[in-house]
């Protein structure tokens, strides 16, 4: 329908989530109209973005160098692990002001009709890393109040959120872990990014064992 060019961009914005035919078609002429300078410099951070960030190598957050800033802070308590499904779930909790622990992205949730076992998430990093946790307690002769250490699952209150919690809960209770879930406050069927930090702040803060 349109030039080459123009419709290429078409195709590729309307590859992106929440991008639908028509507002691709926008987004496009909207580029081809502004200035230049403007283009290329969203241009120039789609490839910064690109080159220069990747996936912390503890946590899985996105970072720009070997672990993420949150890894690195000596002031994060390392016993408290807030398991998300995706990296953006990290930014939604930290506004609350609410969690001081680490974090663990999965990379999505458990959902069988899509071909999504536990296998194709970070199940298997996180209980390495859970036993990494247990063995330095072991390691320092820490006491009880010393060595706890829980994981949160914070995954969407959706069905494949809910299945991947029962199903982190059942895994790693067995490692003599505490396992918890955000309380109320989050609405079923809801979606972490939609949640104020007031309301997911109170649930986590009042948070329930699974």
């Amino acid at each position: 329908m349109f030039e080459r060019p123009v419709q290429r961009l078409i195709d590729e914005l309307s590859r992106l989530p929440g991008v639908g035919r028509k507002s691709a078609q926008r987004l496009a002429f909207h580029l081809l109209n502004v200035e230049e300078a403007d283009a290329r410099r969203l241009a120039g951070a789609i490839i910064d973005l690109r080159e220069q960030t990747s996936f912390c190598s503890r946590c899985y957050n996105v970072t720009a160098g070997e672990e993420c800033s949150i890894c690195r802070d000596p002031r994060r308590e390392p016993g408290y692990i807030c398991v998300v499904e995706r990296a953006q779930d990290i930014a939604v909790i930290e506004r609350t002001r609410e969690f001081a622990g680490q974090y663990h992205v999965l990379g999505g949730a458990l959902s069988p009709i899509d071909g999504i076992g536990p296998s194709q998430l970070r199940i298997e990093e996180l209980e390495l890393r859970i036993e990494e946790l247990r063995d330095r307690h072991r390691d320092n002769g820490a006491g009880t109040g010393e060595s706890r250490i829980e994981i949160i699952i914070a995954t969407n209150p959706t069905i494949e959120g809910d299945t991947t919690a029962m199903y982190l809960a059942r895994r790693f209770k067995p490692f003599g872990v505490t396992v918890t879930r955000p309380a109320s406050g989050l609405p079923v069927g809801g979606d972490m990014d939609y949640a104020d930090e007031i309301t997911l702040g109170r649930a986590l803060a009042d948070r329930r064992e699974l």
